[in-house]
Parts: structure tokens; sequence; C-alpha cells
């Protein structure tokens, strides 16, 4: 999953201010109270969030399941005393460590799109957190991915890249299936194609919350993504918080 992407996905993602981002999880500390030294943060990718995370000096812990990811992180981090990368997969993440807190974003959780193994992932979140730790992270809504990404063909031609992003969504599975086509030009000016296959499943707030409570969480909260907001029928990404 990313694995052929990696080497561009910091370019096709220009337009994700991951400042912004940083800003919006600093104002959930400060809202909830919370002064956080140890974070942990699942998916980190190519490491666009860690980088502010490290810089802030947050003792910090990503990890993510894609070795070509990581290998960019690594590049952004690795003048970084302060941060540890690890390739461990979502569901299944064993550290053996408890931190203040546990971040995901960029709707890496729709990528799990079995209940039982977003259940057990979120149980391996509160076991990694401590007695007073909060959980933050964000999902594409069941609105986005259904109705603006779902049954959709995207196209974008940049000087470098060309790639097609063809949708479909299966209404009973609740999944969105991404098919991407990438042409990326090499240093002889020759372009090299590669396909990607991506699901992500569609859940609503109500189901987030109600796995969440399986996990043994019950104080969480739901707002429109970058504000403290309720949720609206057309918002599309929903920001949790997550209290032990």
């Amino acid at each position: 999953m990313y694995d052929a992407m990696a080497a561009v996905y910091d370019e096709l993602m220009y337009d994700v201010d991951y400042e912004g981002w940083f800003n919006y999880i600093e104002e959930i500390f400060d809202r909830y109270g919370k002064r956080p030294k140890s974070i942990l943060e699942m998916a980190c990718g190519t490491g666009n969030l860690s980088y502010y995370l490290a810089r802030k000096g947050y003792d910090l812990t990503c990890f993510d399941i894609s070795n070509d990811m990581l290998s960019v992180a690594y590049n952004k981090l690795k003048d970084f005393s302060n941060v540890t990368i690890l390739n461990q997969d979502m569901t299944e993440f064993n550290i053996l460590k408890k931190y203040d807190c546990v971040i995901s974003i960029c709707d890496s959780i729709n990528y799990i799109i079995d209940k039982d193994e977003l259940v057990n992932t979120f149980k391996r979140v509160k076991d990694h957190l401590k007695d007073d730790g909060i959980f933050i992270f964000d999902i594409n809504s069941h609105y986005k991915l259904k109705n603006i990404i779902g049954n959709n063909i995207f196209v974008e031609d940049r000087e470098d890249v060309f790639y097609t992003w063809t949708n479909s969504f299966d209404e009973d599975e609740n999944i969105a299936e991404f098919y991407l086509t990438f042409f990326i030009k090499d240093k002889n000016g020759y372009y090299k194609r590669f396909d990607e296959d991506h699901m992500e499943k569609a859940y609503t707030v109500e189901e987030i919350i109600d796995l969440l409570k399986k996990a043994g969480f019950n104080k969480i909260d739901s707002s429109d993504f970058l504000t403290f907001n309720t949720p609206k029928d057309i918002s599309e990404r929903i920001n949790f918080v997550v209290l032990v």
C-alpha cells in the first residue's frame, strides 16, 4: 500500500497544510488541558505531520506499514534525536511502551475496512495510552466517500506526474475503491507507469463511536475537521478526540 506511490506522495499532497493540521492538534491539547510529552503517531506516511511534532520537541514514535513511505519519512526526520521510526501495522502494532497521546491523521483509519480489526486497533491504542492519555484521529466521512469520491474520475496533469484516479462505491459494503494509474517522468525524460488499488471503508460517526466503546473508550467527542463544531450531514472530514 502506497509503496510505488511513496516517491511522489508529497508532490501529490502539495495542497495539504500539515503545519495548520499540527496547529489544530496543538489547539486540541489546549482545549482538553493536555500537555503531552510523548506521542505515538500511527500510519505516519512520509512524515509530514511527524516533522512538525518532532520540531516542537515531543518524544515521538511514528510507524507505518510501508517501508517505502518510511524511507521518505526517515530523510525528513533523521536529524531529530527525539524520533523513533518503526515499521508496524495499525491492526497489530505492539511497542511495549505507553504514551501521553496517540495520533492518526489523513483518514488512515478508513483503510481498516473490517470492523473487528478496527476494534482491535482501538484496543491496541488504549493499551498504549497512559491513564490520562488522549487519542486524536480523523476519517473521511461517509458522505465524502459515497458522494464526492465514489463513482467519480479525477485526472491531474503536473509537470513530472500524470495520474488518473477512478473510483467506485459499493453501497452494500460501504467501501470506496480507488484505482490509481500514474505516469512518472524519470531523469532521462521517459515516463514510467505504475498502478495502485486502494480501499477505504465509509464509517458513520455513530459506527466509529460504537467501535470505540467496544474497545473500552467512553469519553468520545467528534467535530467537523479543523473546528470544534458538531459534524454536519455534508461534513467531508470528521475529527475524533478520545480520552482514557
